[in-house]
């Protein structure tokens, strides 16, 4: 209570600096201050793509924009810097799934464990106006709107015990995962004990057996240094997810101007490029550099994993708005499978 405290205390003070003044010439100059939020450390690839931003932003408004970027949590966890976009303290936040599904359903399907059915399925359904549009605009009501999307690679089980090269591997264990229904739902699925937790808090939780391991991407085990203490490292492929960069509506709405709006949005599809290329590199280096920490990496087959989602899946797409979606991705990896197949022919 008291670190959340610290946080509205902290949102309050800068909200009443969006306005600040910079000297050119000697002459003070108005400029309007865009605050981003994200939990990633600045070795990440979503820290350097917001830099990316910040400067695509501040070039094209002549500096009458200032982007000041905040990482490592430092404005509060995920799901407090929502709730700080919802109010207009802060602008940008890049938020994972788990937090954003607690406002609209559509998000929820995208958490969904092996909805995609290849990193080419994945990429084609971020990059689908016609699927993402939709869930983009859903959180309108709730004080903003996503912007675009961040490559967070394919997450995995690490643990500090022993390797899960089958479900039952999992049982009894204490994961952590995103505070997300969705994520609960699977680990209880796979027979684990879920447990949810801020991401700035595994570490710890890690070291100290509070929990027995977390599910991410390999870029965990070396920027957040999870790989000290879990050393095994298991490809199950639960899923392949988006962190979504989001915009407070009073930012784009009352903020800025049109024009100043337009550049912010084409800001973040540069940063998304930019991001897309980096990740992968990005994720081999850091497997690399977790195997000379003696992190050990392991090859499960994944599909006694995929057979026990198959109730999750069901039970989800009973309600017809997330079953418009799932449909939506569904049909697209199809469609992939159809072209790949015609290209083997031909």
């Amino acid at each position: 209570m008291g670190k959340r405290i610290a946080t509205l205390l902290l949102a309050a003070t800068i909200g009443f600096s969006a306005i600040g003044c910079s000297k050119i010439d000697g002459a003070e100059k108005k400029v309007k201050v865009i605050r981003v939020a994200h939990g990633q450390n600045e070795e990440h690839p979503q820290h350097k793509a917001m830099l990316e931003f910040e400067k695509y932003v501040e070039e094209k408004t002549n500096g009458d924009i200032d982007v000041q970027i905040f990482p490592n949590e430092l404005l509060g966890a995920t799901a407090q810097a929502v709730e700080l976009a919802q109010t207009g303290a802060v602008d940008l936040v890049i938020g994972g799934l788990g937090t954003l599904e607690a406002f609209n359903s559509s998000y929820t399907v995208l958490n969904l464990p092996y909805i995609m059915d290849s990193t080419e399925h994945y990429h084609e359904v971020m990059n689908d106006e016609d699927i993402m549009g939709t869930v983009y605009e859903s959180t309108r009501q709730s004080g903003f709107v996503g912007l675009t999307w961040f490559d967070a690679g394919v997450r995995n089980i690490y643990t500090t015990k022993k390797p899960i090269m089958e479900p039952d591997d999992l049982k009894g264990l204490k994961i952590r995962v995103q505070t997300s229904p969705t994520n609960v739902k699977m680990l209880q699925a796979l027979g684990a004990s879920p447990t949810p937790m801020s991401f700035g808090e595994v570490y710890t939780g890690l070291q100290q057996n509070v929990i027995d391991g977390a599910e991410n991407n390999e870029l965990a085990l070396i920027n957040n240094k999870h790989g000290e203490v879990a050393k095994h490292y298991s490809y199950n492929m639960h899923a392949m997810l988006p962190d979504i960069l989001i915009a407070s509506t009073s930012l784009l709405d009352d903020k800025l101007t049109e024009e100043e709006a337009q550049i912010v949005m084409e800001a973040a599809d540069y940063a998304n490029k930019f991001e897309v290329e980096l990740w992968e590199d990005a994720a081999a280096e850091a497997k690399a550099k977790a195997e000379e920490m003696g992190v050990q990496f392991y090859y499960p087959d994944i599909k006694p994993f995929q057979d026990k989602m198959k109730d999750l899946h069901a039970e989800y797409t009973k309600d017809k708005d997330m079953k418009a979606v799932y449909d939506k991705i569904r049909a697209k990896g199809d469609e992939i499978l159809a072209r790949n197949a015609n290209t083997d022919k031909e």
